[in-house]
């Protein structure tokens, strides 16, 4: 089967998903190349004690000054490993377990140099999952999360410092799969973490260049405004 090399940025992920996330991922990954953002708890400890991890550290933090920087930082020490397929997952996203038994069929397929999933953001726990206004996965696009290394391709990210996305952009057009298997986005299941969240998102973008205002609002509605279905 092709080699299959996840690349994953981390910053004081210690009391949260990673080592889950690692757990799952080691069982259909080669290896896992990690950019720990200057953590200051026992992530790179966690990381480390993963054989298929290779840890890179910086010294300071740059995910909330260059997202864009940082990015393509994680790409360098990627493709420096001569990756074959390249998944891209954050801390806190889980491809659902039957990832196990299909991607050897994403991998071996010769038709498309880039597979999409859709993202569903679990919100206040694991059980369900937002389906109001762009919380919607079934309204969203497909997204590219997997792609066929390609030297010839450049390496350049948009220059902004948010919402940058995680592949370089010459790898976003290129013609994908379309699979049905889900990602589970656990970044919202805790209930203790959103309003935080929300405040981190607004004040990157407090002009909501990226996002409308209608969305950042919408992190804060109340329960019975939200809009779920049950994760199955």
């Amino acid at each position: 089967m092709p080699k299959l090399t996840a690349m994953m940025i981390v910053r004081n992920e210690a009391n949260r998903y990673l080592e889950r996330c690692l757990r799952a991922m080691s069982g259909y990954v080669d290896e896992i190349i990690i950019l720990d953002d200057a953590s200051s708890d026992a992530t790179p400890d966690i990381c480390l004690s993963f054989p298929a991890v290779k840890l890179h550290r910086r010294e300071t933090s740059l995910f909330l000054i260059d997202e864009s920087r940082l990015r393509q930082e994680l790409w360098y020490y990627t493709v420096a490993t001569r990756p074959e397929w390249i998944l891209a997952l954050d801390a806190d996203e889980l491809l659902e377990d039957r990832a196990t038994r299909e991607l050897p069929y994403l991998l071996r397929q010769e038709l498309f140099p880039a597979v999409a999933f859709r993202l569903f953001d679990c919100w206040g726990g694991e059980e369900y999952y937002r389906v109001d206004g762009l919380w919607n996965p079934w309204f969203r696009n497909f997204s590219i999360y997997l792609v066929k290394y390609q030297p010839h391709l450049p390496a350049a990210w948009p220059a902004q410092t948010f919402h940058c996305g995680r592949l370089p952009l010459a790898y976003r057009h290129l013609p994908y799969l379309e699979s049905d298997l889900r990602i589970k986005h656990l970044g919202w299941a805790n209930p203790a973490e959103i309003r935080p969240k929300y405040q981190r998102a607004v004040g990157q973008d407090p002009t909501f260049k990226y996002q409308p205002r209608e969305h950042y609002e919408s992190i804060l509605w109340p329960p019975e405004k939200i809009q779920l279905e049950k994760w199955r």
